[in-house]
């Protein structure tokens, strides 16, 4: 059995993720720049994917997996120039 997400929630810093499990992911706003720049409302029209593994945002064009979350991943569309 996976875990999916069944409900988000925002306050100014963080945005929450109720799963499947009974656990509760706390993300820093400040992983993902479209969730933070975007309006409390922009961040309320959210969509679960069907199984529950994905959260979309239409107004914002933002995926998130829970996989991804749950792997301490953030956005990772712009990634900074690693040193070698």
């Amino acid at each position: 059995m996976s875990t999916s997400a069944k409900e988000v929630r925002f306050d100014d810093y963080t945005m929450w993720v109720e799963l499947s499990d009974g656990r509760t992911l706390g993300v820093p706003l400040a992983w993902f720049p479209r969730l933070l720049h975007a309006t409390p409302d922009q961040r309320q029209r959210y969509e679960i994917s069907f199984s529950g593994t994905g959260l979309h945002w239409e107004d914002i064009d933002e995926d998130i997996s829970v996989e991804g979350l749950l792997a301490g991943r953030g956005d990772m569309t712009h990634m900074p120039p690693r040193a070698a």
